[in-house]
């Protein structure tokens, strides 16, 4: 009976701790993964030596499209913790969870932390969609990292979810967050500053990827060298957005590194226009290796090109 007994007892904690918050083991950093590279900064910004934070996706390549690697399923089965943009914008993340066979890091998993919690989202869909207006996001944009604003909101959620799964280290994490957000403040003045100038003008994004960005800096973006989000520029399309440019007097045209500048370049040439490069990720270019040099790069670029 004793022996049933000390069974059945060791069942029940068994079952106790699997359903228990995940608490970090004291004696090692904590492994955490992010799939993006300006997500891994801001955790690394906040947990500092306690974390080794490790980013799935190359800021070189298309956030959409990313092909995880055998070795990123293996990085994702021994992390603590998985930061994401949750929404619908990382279609590889779900697949790669499920590979990863952690179910606890699965979307509204206790260790999957979605850092689109608490942001306001623009561009919601206001009716129905379907496939045929391209590649619609239908949560609202997804591209919320590109306003520093929001990264109060997601330094507060990077801070609960460690300060809840470390809580002797609390008071640590509480500093460097406020660290953070006291030079985040200093820099947003400094950017708004530097660019004052192009609040209220128009420009041409290649991909509605600017949304956020654009209302930082109270910037105007109707047309899009997509004709559908997802669908290429074609020669329609560009003769179009010629005629518009030269009605607006646009003076910017605003991609990504990693589209193809054929057709930006062409319509810039032929209107007389600047082709700007904005950067997504943390590390897409020289200089831009963290999340203040990744806005300065950025804010210095529109502020040139709208001058």
């Amino acid at each position: 009976m004793n022996n049933k007994l000390s069974q059945l007892l060791c069942l029940l904690w068994a079952a106790v701790f699997s359903f228990a918050p995940h608490v970090f083991a004291a004696e090692k950093p904590w492994n955490l993964v992010t799939t993006q590279t300006i997500f891994a900064d801001l955790v690394k910004r906040i947990g500092k030596d306690k974390v080794v934070v490790t980013a799935i996706a190359s800021p070189k390549y298309n956030i959409h499209f990313i092909q995880p690697k055998p070795s990123d399923v293996r990085k994702v089965a021994k992390a603590d913790l998985y930061f994401n943009a949750g929404l619908d914008l990382e279609a590889w993340s779900d697949p790669l969870l499920e590979a990863a066979g952690q179910p606890q890091l699965f979307r509204s998993g206790s260790r999957n932390v979605d850092l689109s919690s608490g942001i306001r989202l623009l561009n919601v869909p206001q009716s129905a969609v379907s496939r045929s207006q391209g590649d619609i996001h239908l949560f609202g944009n997804p591209h919320f990292q590109m306003s520093p604003e929001n990264a109060r909101i997601m330094a507060k959620t990077i801070l609960e979810k460690l300060k809840g799964n470390d809580p002797a280290n609390a008071a640590y994490y509480e500093q460097n967050a406020k660290a953070f957000l006291m030079r985040l403040d200093q820099k947003i003045a400094e950017w708004k500053n530097l660019c004052a100038h192009c609040a209220g003008k128009e420009i041409i994004s290649y991909h509605d990827d600017i949304a956020y960005f654009a209302d930082f800096l109270g910037l105007k973006v109707d047309q899009f060298l997509e004709p559908k989000p997802g669908i290429p520029p074609t020669p329609k399309h560009l003769q179009f957005l010629e005629d518009y440019v030269k009605e607006h007097q646009v003076k910017a045209i605003v991609m990504p590194t990693y589209f193809t500048r054929e057709a930006a370049e062409t319509l810039a040439k032929r209107v007389g226009a600047k082709v700007v490069t904005i950067c997504q990720g943390v590390g897409e270019v020289p200089g831009t290796d963290d999340f203040f040099s990744f806005f300065d790069s950025n804010f210095k670029q529109i502020s040139e090109g709208l001058k």
